[in-house]
């Protein structure tokens, strides 16, 4: 499985860019890729997204980084060497998407399956085959499984502020980990127990 996050500057994906992405090889969780680059000439730029992840206007639009399609293309080159390509994420259709969306702007072959794991997903079923009822937002009738919800219940401490890429990802392969197998599986996080062991 290929474990990625992304940090773009809105999103929708055919009016924002990607920012930075991070990702690794759940296989081999040492091969890991990351990058940044400036938005696509006129790419949108939403405030709240650079709150998020910490991008400021300045760094968002600087054309001393590389662009968004030099930076996709690294990672195509980077996971085309991976010997199981399926993208794992929270919220995996959104990066996905903005993933896509950058390789047809850029004219790159987008050779990634339609299958995905969600680790939303992954943490919801976990939760029911342990006899547990996954938290609902009554207001709005939806699951409340948000990232930081989701470390919780795996052990983890909440994803520093703001976010990055690759710190993303290392969570979310973590998190895969210990829901999928019960293990632990970065030194980053060996010092947190996993709660239902």
């Amino acid at each position: 499985m290929l474990i990625l996050d992304t940090e773009c500057s809105g999103l929708r994906p055919e009016r924002h860019s990607i920012l930075s992405i991070g990702a690794l090889d759940f296989r081999n969780p040492d091969n890991r890729f990351y990058g940044e680059c400036h938005v696509w000439d006129g790419a949108e730029i939403m405030p709240d997204a650079l709150e998020v992840n910490g991008f400021t206007q300045e760094q968002a639009t600087d054309v001393n980084k590389q662009s968004e399609a030099e930076l996709v293309a690294s990672f195509l080159e980077w996971s085309n060497e991976l010997p199981e390509r399926t993208l794992v994420a929270q919220n995996i259709a959104y990066d996905k998407g903005m993933l896509a969306a950058a390789a047809e702007r850029a004219k790159l072959n987008w050779n990634f399956a339609y299958r995905t794991v969600d680790v939303h997903t992954l943490c919801w079923m976990h939760m029911v085959k342990a006899n547990g009822v996954p938290p609902v937002d009554e207001a709005h009738k939806r699951s409340m499984l948000n990232s930081k919800a989701i470390l919780n219940y795996c052990g983890l401490e909440k994803e520093p502020d703001p976010h990055n890429a690759l710190t993303g990802a290392l969570w979310h392969a973590e998190v895969t980990s210990r829901l999928l197998y019960d293990k632990k599986l970065l030194p980053e996080f060996e010092q947190f127990a996993i709660p239902w062991l």
